[in-house]
């Protein structure tokens, strides 16, 4: 089920990014995306379901701009 705005994410999500708002909003447009692309079960890998597919895709994208840091809590990725 694709999410309106931060507050319909999971908790889990909600949690672990409270601190970095903008990774909240990366997360929710690209499982929105990924939700829609990967609709026909063909198109994804290994028979995973939707859910999964999606969420893979969002984290992923987060991870491209924020990284986890010692302290446990997400970042910005340091520019080039």
């Amino acid at each position: 089920m694709p999410y309106k705005n931060r507050e319909d994410l999971p908790e889990s999500v909600q949690n672990a990014l409270q601190d970095v708002p903008h990774a909240q909003d990366i997360y929710r447009e690209a499982y929105n995306s990924a939700h829609q692309e990967y609709e026909d079960p063909e198109s994804r890998r290994e028979g995973n379901s939707l859910e999964e597919t999606a969420h893979a895709v969002a984290w992923s994208a987060v991870k491209e701009k924020y990284q986890k840091g010692n302290d446990g809590k997400w970042h910005p990725k340091p520019s080039d």
